[in-house]
């Protein structure tokens, strides 16, 4: 692969549009047209692993995508610098804008999540693979005619949040004259952690695009040059964008490290155990230093670990550009292996795996996140079995009633069934963690409007 194909202010959507006349680039337009979007709004409304905040305010999926794309802009642009140093026949591309398109690409990259965190993604994966959604994969709909192929059947038992960011992003939906958000080649090729379809996926592995969308990428991927593997026949399947790498170390830098912080500010962590997961990061006389530092600035405890966090997020921050550069030549060949993170040097990279080990074992499983959980997974599981049964036999006089209260965006009629059961999915997915629970109680009888 080459930089000078690879960057592109080309917009899917709008190939032929004229430039505008504003001084912003199209990869900060891309950005602004994010920030100001109801799907990104909806992210402050949407849990990220703790419940929702009470007296103590935690992160939720909008505080989280800013500061992954703030890292973001960081690593594009010391990387941008660095690749510049030695290629700067480079800087008559859009190179010098790296920083821009992994900071909206990191705005975008959790757009697809469903409500209730990881849960939610996994509800609706498993009520066609394990619930009663598994009706679907021999059903032939009397309305529509046809059945959902084995490749589609793949898209649904594999749900990924990933694959439904690209579709909200690049999906035509009804009432929209142009697909998507026509965002540019080059960010959109960003957010595609996984860039291979869902017949390919399985276990823990994921996948980056639905059958709906292959098409849209396959157009990205041979404008930027991004290389096509080889796969079984019928499956789809490229090597990895290089600026993903970048969306995916920042990610997995902030979710990590500001898990801990929370953690901390829900006493699920004592301050000993805090510091010592972030001070593991450095070497001994490094740590003393940072100690002293931390204790001439702040004398408060939630500020010293604030500060603990910003060190071990600059170090992680460092590391993963130097591997980043170390390994060029490999990114733009598809053959560099994992990601960022754990290439990064022995110390870093074992005290990182420790902050996984004690979020495991102490975060995620405590009763508070599991009990959003079970909530969540119950609450998508029962929304998605009724709006299924509601666009399979829409001649019912109570599928018209959940029929009508879905916004018009959401085409539940379509002329497939396929195209069907992903508008509810469109549906599920882009509600917040608010808005489920108060649908799942008015549905059940367990609530009614304020009169």
């Amino acid at each position: 692969m080459k930089w000078e194909q690879l960057l592109s202010s080309k917009r899917l959507g709008q190939e032929e549009m004229q430039k505008k006349s504003d001084d912003r680039t199209e990869f900060q337009r891309d950005y602004d047209r994010l920030i100001f979007s109801a799907p990104f709004r909806r992210l402050q409304n949407k849990t990220q692993v703790f419940p929702l905040p009470g007296s103590i305010f935690v992160h939720n999926r909008l505080t989280h995508s800013l500061e992954v794309s703030s890292v973001g802009r960081s690593l594009g642009n010391d990387i941008s610098r660095l690749i510049l140093q030695k290629h700067p026949e480079l800087y008559s591309t859009h190179f010098t804008e790296l920083g821009n398109i992994v900071s909206a690409a990191c705005l975008a990259h959790d757009l697809g999540n469903p409500p209730f965190g990881h849960s939610g993604e996994k509800a609706i994966g498993t009520y066609f693979s394990e619930g009663d959604g598994q009706f679907l994969k021999d059903y032939i709909c009397p309305e529509t005619g046809d059945g959902i192929s084995p490749e589609q059947w793949n898209d649904l038992i594999h749900f990924e949040g990933n694959a439904n960011a690209f579709r909200l992003l690049t999906h035509h939906f009804k009432g929209r004259r142009k697909g998507g958000f026509v965002m540019t080649y080059s960010t959109l090729a960003s957010i595609v952690k996984y860039p291979f379809s869902s017949d390919l996926a399985g276990g823990k592995r994921k996948f980056g695009f639905f059958q709906s969308e292959v098409e849209d990428y396959e157009r990205i991927a041979h404008e930027l040059g991004i290389l096509k593997l080889p796969a079984p026949e019928g499956s789809v399947k490229y090597a990895r964008y290089p600026l993903v790498y970048l969306v995916e170390a920042a990610d997995d830098i902030c979710y990590q490290i500001m898990d801990i912080e929370d953690a901390h500010k829900l006493k699920i962590l004592t301050t000993k155990e805090t510091k010592q997961l972030f001070l593991a990061y450095f070497p001994p006389e490094k740590q003393k230093h940072i100690e002293e530092r931390m204790t001439q600035l702040v004398d408060d405890i939630n500020e010293q670990i604030v500060y603990l966090r910003s060190c071990v997020i600059n170090n992680l921050e460092q590391q993963c550009v130097r591997v980043f550069i170390e390994n060029e030549h490999a990114i733009l060949s598809g053959t560099f292996q994992d990601s960022l993170i754990k290439h990064i040097d022995d110390l870093p990279r074992s005290a990182y795996e420790q902050c996984e080990r004690t979020a495991y074992g102490k975060i995620y499983h405590c009763k508070d996140v599991v009990d959003i959980e079970l909530a969540g997974y119950k609450v998508i599981t029962t929304l998605t079995d009724l709006m299924v049964q509601a666009v399979t036999h829409s001649d019912r006089a109570f599928s018209q009633l959940l029929i009508s209260r879905v916004s018009t965006q959401y085409d539940m009629l379509a002329p497939t069934l396929y195209e069907r059961i992903m508008a509810v999915l469109d549906y599920i997915s882009g509600m917040t963690d608010v808005f489920a629970l108060d649908l799942y109680r008015k549905i059940n009888g367990m609530s009614l409007p304020d009169v």
